[in-house]
């Protein structure tokens, strides 16, 4: 086994917060999938669907600015840690609110709404520390992928275990096993050692520092047309997902497992593609397999969309999953290795609204559109939007790409002119 692969381990604080986040987001992927599959059992409503989807992110949406100026201006291990223990809160609230009460699905979208909140400080402040983490800054990207692996993993095995229980004990169940998965994060949390926080001074309003995020944006078009690019793909071809259920009990006939196995699959689909991302030189043309893995993303769907046969869908679903994955794993790693340490959260804080706050509105957009068209017509629609952002961005992104190399050679030279000049 190449060991080379798991180098970013060799950092005590990355290793900790790795074993942490494998408990906790299985819990995580249990509790989603419950939600979704109680809102359509419930309403039986591919708009309730949507709106389940829209009352978890969009308040991300909302309150990434803020979660991004967070993130810059205080301690993120402590940011992280306490979000760590809010969402433990917010899960047991869920639990106990399904075990014991007759709840009602709004009672549901509700502490989604909170959770969507939590996970807009919890995000920005999370993703951002993994740089604090690692020991050399060359084990960032393999960090990051193996971090996307991990996520991947728990896609595939979380979903896979909330299918059971929700057949055999109900959704209350996975509510307090993600309650308790918690645990795991906030215990690895406690066990790092960071260097003393050193606070800045920060006269600055919190939206001035925001609209200066923006600025550097605009003037970093590299992660700015990326950004942009994940924006599109998450309104429109992301919130395929929201449509699941609808696969799982109207065309295949199934039940709760046989929506548990379909998100097992696209997991496992995308855990593939983590390995895949993980094994890459360092010289790989990250921007390139984007476009390339988008255009893959996007004929899955089409394939999938009307697919009857339930094993066959499924290695579509995988194929999906393992082109989905790059738009994240991808965009984060671009965004980490090129941003500037000062404006990194603000920049993930975009990278989140762009990639899950886009989300809940196209998972609005998709719900109100299937009651029309139906679902298979709207996954064939999403799988059509894919491909055409690929073909629309890949020229950008790639004379972008050549405008930044020649811009960096201008640079070195004239500073090698001037070096020159001086002596």
């Amino acid at each position: 086994m190449n060991t080379n692969i798991f180098r970013a381990f060799h950092s005590r604080n990355y290793s900790l917060y790795f074993a942490g986040q494998s408990v906790s987001l299985i819990g995580t992927w249990m509790q989603r999938t419950a939600v979704y599959w109680l809102v359509f059992v419930q309403t039986h409503s591919t708009f309730m669907l949507g709106l389940a989807v829209f009352a978890t992110q969009f308040p991300s949406f909302l309150f990434s600015p803020w979660g991004g100026v967070i993130s810059d201006r205080y301690s993120r291990y402590r940011v992280t840690l306490i979000t760590q223990i809010a969402s433990m809160i917010q899960a047991s609230l869920l639990a106990a609110l399904v075990i014991f009460t007759h709840y009602t699905v709004w009672e549901i979208f509700a502490l989604s709404v909170v959770l969507g909140i939590i996970n807009a400080f919890d995000l920005p402040a999370r993703q951002s520390m993994v740089n604090e983490m690692v020991d050399k800054k060359e084990d960032l990207p393999n960090a990051i992928a193996l971090n996307s692996s991990m996520a991947k993993l728990a896609w595939l095995i979380g979903p896979a275990i909330s299918g059971i229980v929700l057949e055999k004990l109900g959704a209350g169940t996975c509510f307090l096993i993600n309650a308790f998965s918690y645990m795991a994060v906030i215990a690895s949390l406690l066990c790092m050692n960071f260097p003393a926080f050193i606070p800045h001074d920060h006269s600055k309003k919190v939206m001035k520092e925001f609209k200066e995020g923006f600025v550097y944006l605009k003037e970093t078009p590299s992660i700015g047309l990326l950004i942009l690019m994940l924006a599109c793909v998450s309104l429109f071809v992301l919130p395929y997902n929201t449509l699941l259920p609808v696969y799982a009990k109207i065309i295949f006939k199934g039940t709760a497992s046989t929506f548990g196995y379909l998100n097992s699959f696209i997991g496992l689909g995308a855990l593939i593609g983590a390995f895949f991302l993980v094994s890459l030189k360092s010289s790989a043309n990250l921007t390139k397999i984007l476009v390339i893995n988008l255009v893959i993303f996007g004929a899955a769907l089409v394939l999938f969309s009307h697919m009857t046969n339930f094993p066959i869908a499924l290695f579509f679903a995988m194929l999906a999953g393992f082109a989905m994955m790059s738009q994240t794993t991808i965009g984060n790693t671009i965004i980490q290795t090129n941003a500037s340490a000062e404006m990194r959260g603000r920049v993930i804080s975009f990278f989140a609204m762009a990639l899950f706050g886009m989300q809940p509105l196209g998972g609005l957009l998709i719900g109100s559109v299937s009651q029309y068209i139906g679902a298979p017509n709207t996954v064939l629609a999403e799988g059509i939007a894919a491909i055409s952002t690929a073909l629309i961005f890949a020229p950008l992104l790639r004379k972008n790409k050549a405008k930044g190399k020649d811009d960096r050679k201008s640079t070195e030279t004239e500073a090698l002119m001037e070096t020159t000049n001086h002596e």
